[in-house]
């Protein structure tokens, strides 16, 4: 599933989702990439 999450105040970064972490933020893989932050709200 692919998932959007932000970074910073204005990075953000579409891949696929790893894991949802229990306080909210979200990991997903770009490539060989790993990337943690809080999603993106629909």
């Amino acid at each position: 599933m692919i998932k959007t999450i932000v970074l910073g105040s204005c990075v953000s970064v579409q891949g696929i989702l790893e894991k949802t972490l229990p306080d909210g933020r979200m990991i997903v893989r770009v490539g060989q990439q790993l990337f943690t932050g809080k999603p993106i709200g629909a």
